[in-house]
Protein backbone atom coordinates (compact mmCIF):
# COMPACT_ATOMS: atom_id res chain seq x y z
CA UNK A 1 0.00 0.00 0.00
CA UNK A 2 1.53 3.79 -1.14
CA UNK A 3 1.05 5.48 2.05
CA UNK A 4 2.87 2.62 4.05
CA UNK A 5 5.55 2.72 1.38
CA UNK A 6 5.71 6.21 1.98
CA UNK A 7 5.01 6.68 5.98
CA UNK A 8 7.61 9.12 7.03
CA UNK A 9 7.10 7.81 11.08
CA UNK A 10 9.13 5.08 9.54
CA UNK A 11 11.85 7.56 8.54
CA UNK A 12 14.96 7.00 10.13
CA UNK A 13 17.73 9.72 10.59
CA UNK A 14 21.43 8.36 10.67
CA UNK A 15 23.73 9.40 12.68
CA UNK A 16 24.20 13.01 13.97
CA UNK A 17 20.94 13.34 12.19
CA UNK A 18 18.98 12.40 14.92
CA UNK A 19 17.79 14.98 17.10
CA UNK A 20 14.83 16.38 19.14
CA UNK A 21 11.69 18.31 17.44
CA UNK A 22 13.36 21.36 19.56
CA UNK A 23 16.90 21.58 18.00
CA UNK A 24 17.42 23.24 15.12
CA UNK A 25 19.76 22.53 12.50
CA UNK A 26 21.90 25.02 10.64
CA UNK A 27 21.77 26.06 6.98
CA UNK A 28 25.43 24.16 6.63
CA UNK A 29 24.43 21.07 8.70
CA UNK A 30 21.03 20.68 6.51
CA UNK A 31 23.40 21.29 3.17
CA UNK A 32 25.94 18.43 4.61
CA UNK A 33 22.40 16.04 5.22
CA UNK A 34 20.78 17.07 1.55
CA UNK A 35 23.85 16.41 0.05
CA UNK A 36 23.76 12.26 1.38
CA UNK A 37 21.14 9.93 -0.07
CA UNK A 38 19.98 9.59 -3.66
CA UNK A 39 20.66 11.56 -6.70
CA UNK A 40 18.15 12.67 -9.51
CA UNK A 41 17.81 9.78 -12.22
CA UNK A 42 14.41 10.62 -13.68
CA UNK A 43 12.32 13.32 -14.75
CA UNK A 44 9.72 13.18 -11.98
CA UNK A 45 9.97 10.92 -8.61
CA UNK A 46 7.04 10.15 -6.59
CA UNK A 47 8.30 11.47 -2.90
CA UNK A 48 4.89 11.32 -1.31
CA UNK A 49 1.72 9.46 -1.99
CA UNK A 50 0.57 10.76 -5.73
CA UNK A 51 2.95 13.80 -5.06
CA UNK A 52 5.66 14.27 -7.71
CA UNK A 53 8.74 16.21 -7.77
CA UNK A 54 10.01 16.64 -11.03
CA UNK A 55 11.43 19.40 -13.76
CA UNK A 56 10.28 21.15 -16.62
CA UNK A 57 11.06 17.76 -19.25
CA UNK A 58 8.21 16.01 -17.57
CA UNK A 59 6.06 19.20 -17.32
CA UNK A 60 6.57 19.43 -21.26
CA UNK A 61 5.53 15.75 -21.50
CA UNK A 62 1.84 15.71 -22.25
CA UNK A 63 1.59 12.07 -22.97
CA UNK A 64 3.39 11.00 -19.85
CA UNK A 65 1.42 13.35 -17.48
CA UNK A 66 -1.55 11.45 -18.94
CA UNK A 67 0.33 7.81 -18.31
CA UNK A 68 0.79 9.10 -14.49
CA UNK A 69 -2.56 9.95 -14.30
CA UNK A 70 -1.63 13.76 -13.47
CA UNK A 71 -4.46 16.26 -12.33
CA UNK A 72 -2.91 19.03 -10.94
CA UNK A 73 0.36 21.26 -11.11
CA UNK A 74 2.55 23.42 -9.21
CA UNK A 75 4.75 25.39 -11.31
CA UNK A 76 7.62 26.95 -9.23
CA UNK A 77 9.31 28.30 -12.83
CA UNK A 78 6.32 30.19 -14.43
CA UNK A 79 6.87 32.34 -16.56
CA UNK A 80 4.27 34.57 -18.90
CA UNK A 81 6.34 33.95 -21.60
CA UNK A 82 6.15 30.12 -22.22
CA UNK A 83 3.64 27.24 -21.64
CA UNK A 84 1.51 28.22 -18.46
CA UNK A 85 -2.24 26.80 -17.84
CA UNK A 86 -3.40 27.59 -21.70
CA UNK A 87 -0.69 24.32 -22.37
CA UNK A 88 -2.67 21.95 -20.21
CA UNK A 89 -5.95 23.18 -21.93
CA UNK A 90 -8.13 20.37 -22.62
CA UNK A 91 -6.19 17.84 -20.28
CA UNK A 92 -8.57 18.35 -17.10
CA UNK A 93 -5.48 19.43 -15.16
CA UNK A 94 -5.37 22.44 -12.41
CA UNK A 95 -2.47 24.58 -12.65
CA UNK A 96 -1.14 26.71 -10.55
CA UNK A 97 2.22 29.00 -11.30
CA UNK A 98 4.35 30.58 -9.26
CA UNK A 99 7.08 32.84 -10.88
CA UNK A 100 10.01 32.13 -8.32
CA UNK A 101 13.31 32.81 -8.76
CA UNK A 102 16.14 30.11 -7.97
CA UNK A 103 18.17 33.05 -6.25
CA UNK A 104 19.06 32.72 -2.32
CA UNK A 105 17.29 36.93 -2.05
CA UNK A 106 14.29 35.44 -3.73
CA UNK A 107 11.45 35.57 -0.96
CA UNK A 108 9.53 31.79 -1.27
CA UNK A 109 8.32 31.93 1.47
CA UNK A 110 5.19 34.24 0.41
CA UNK A 111 4.21 31.50 -1.63
CA UNK A 112 4.21 28.26 1.30
CA UNK A 113 1.07 28.09 2.42
CA UNK A 114 -0.35 28.62 -0.79
CA UNK A 115 0.98 26.00 -2.51
CA UNK A 116 0.86 23.80 0.38
CA UNK A 117 -2.89 24.65 0.35
CA UNK A 118 -2.88 23.52 -3.55
CA UNK A 119 -1.17 20.10 -3.02
CA UNK A 120 -3.06 19.59 0.02
CA UNK A 121 -6.02 19.82 -1.95
CA UNK A 122 -5.31 18.24 -4.87
CA UNK A 123 -4.34 14.98 -2.82
CA UNK A 124 -6.97 15.22 -0.42
CA UNK A 125 -9.38 15.12 -3.86
CA UNK A 126 -7.69 12.12 -4.41
CA UNK A 127 -5.78 13.63 -7.49
CA UNK A 128 -2.28 13.18 -8.37
CA UNK A 129 0.14 16.20 -8.07
CA UNK A 130 3.35 16.80 -10.23
CA UNK A 131 5.29 19.91 -8.85
CA UNK A 132 8.06 21.34 -10.95
CA UNK A 133 10.83 23.39 -11.33
CA UNK A 134 13.58 24.15 -14.02
CA UNK A 135 15.33 20.80 -12.73
CA UNK A 136 13.35 19.71 -9.92
CA UNK A 137 15.52 20.61 -7.16
CA UNK A 138 15.60 23.52 -5.91
CA UNK A 139 12.24 25.92 -6.18
CA UNK A 140 9.98 22.82 -6.80
CA UNK A 141 11.65 20.82 -3.89
CA UNK A 142 11.61 23.76 -1.09
CA UNK A 143 7.57 23.75 -1.60
CA UNK A 144 7.25 20.12 -1.46
CA UNK A 145 9.54 20.02 1.99
CA UNK A 146 6.77 23.23 3.38
CA UNK A 147 4.20 21.13 2.39
CA UNK A 148 5.07 18.46 4.41
CA UNK A 149 5.82 20.79 7.07
CA UNK A 150 2.31 22.77 7.36
CA UNK A 151 0.33 19.95 6.48
CA UNK A 152 2.03 16.69 8.16
CA UNK A 153 3.60 18.35 10.48
CA UNK A 154 7.31 17.19 10.22
CA UNK A 155 10.03 19.03 11.06
CA UNK A 156 12.30 20.36 8.39
CA UNK A 157 15.07 16.99 8.92
CA UNK A 158 11.96 15.14 8.80
CA UNK A 159 10.43 16.47 5.23
CA UNK A 160 14.32 16.56 3.86
CA UNK A 161 14.49 13.21 5.02
CA UNK A 162 11.12 11.55 3.77
CA UNK A 163 12.13 13.17 -0.05
CA UNK A 164 15.44 12.89 -0.23
CA UNK A 165 14.94 8.80 0.28
CA UNK A 166 13.00 9.26 -3.41
CA UNK A 167 14.95 12.13 -5.42
CA UNK A 168 17.99 14.00 -4.81
CA UNK A 169 17.13 17.53 -4.10
CA UNK A 170 19.41 20.78 -2.96
CA UNK A 171 17.23 23.92 -2.09
CA UNK A 172 19.60 26.46 -2.58
CA UNK A 173 20.86 28.51 1.46
CA UNK A 174 18.35 31.13 0.78
CA UNK A 175 15.81 28.80 0.53
CA UNK A 176 17.12 26.37 3.55
CA UNK A 177 17.37 29.22 6.03
CA UNK A 178 13.16 30.46 5.45
CA UNK A 179 12.32 26.71 5.45
CA UNK A 180 14.48 27.07 8.73
CA UNK A 181 12.43 29.79 10.06
CA UNK A 182 9.03 27.73 8.76
CA UNK A 183 10.32 24.97 10.85
CA UNK A 184 10.33 27.53 14.17
CA UNK A 185 7.10 28.70 13.80
CA UNK A 186 5.76 25.20 13.19
CA UNK A 187 7.12 23.57 16.01
CA UNK A 188 8.57 26.28 18.24
CA UNK A 189 12.43 25.23 17.43
CA UNK A 190 14.91 27.70 18.07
Amino acid sequence: MAASRFSSQESLLSGKYKISRHNALSVFELEKLLYTGKMIKQHADEVWPNLYLGDQDIAADKGELLRLNITHILNACHSRFRGGEDYYKGMNISYMGIEAHDSEIFDMSIHFYPAADFIHKALRGRGKILVHCAVGVSRSATLVLAYLMIHHNMTLVEAITTVKERRGIIPNRGFLRQLLNLDKSLHNVY
